[in-house]
């Protein structure tokens, strides 16, 4: 269900211009996701409706962190870092408040564990609902390897 959620986000924005690279996006996902799992390096929450279908999800992948000075200069954090991965809500349940609800599940868990941040990278229809969670657009560039510059 994750790596569906995941081919379908990565499909909504644009992103998967055919079925094939979708195919292999879902596989790739599985195979990265069970180790992850196993782990305790990936955390999720799914959203079901009574009938038993999953609706929507939410998760983080927690990544490794060199030592760093926390948000606000008071102590250096040596924790992992949590970064919002997919986040999806089946179309016909969306504007109704699940992915809101995932993400306060998950803000309360990170409010749990010794981490001072969660990160998350906003596509422009989730980015709205970010903010409204208390998200703050930080100073993140990305530079493509491709590029040739």
């Amino acid at each position: 269900m994750i790596a569906h959620h995941r081919v379908e986000m990565f499909r909504d924005m644009g992103e998967l211009p055919n079925d094939a690279l979708a195919e292999e996006l879902r596989t790739a996902t599985r195979a990265a996701l069970v180790p992850r799992l196993a782990a305790g390096a990936y955390v999720g929450w799914l959203a079901v409706v009574p009938a038993g279908r999953v609706i929507a999800g939410a998760g983080v992948d927690i990544k490794p962190q060199l030592p760093r000075v926390a948000l606000g200069g008071t102590r250096i954090v040596t924790g992992a870092v949590p970064l919002v991965v997919n986040v999806y809500t089946e179309p016909e349940y969306r504007r109704q408040g699940v992915a809101r609800a995932l993400m306060r599940a998950l803000m309360e868990w990170a409010r749990t564990t010794a981490t001072d941040r969660v990160v998350l990278h906003a596509s422009s229809a989730g980015r709205a609902l970010y903010e409204s969670l208390g998200f703050v657009a930080t100073n993140e560039m990305l530079w493509r390897t491709d590029s040739g510059g």
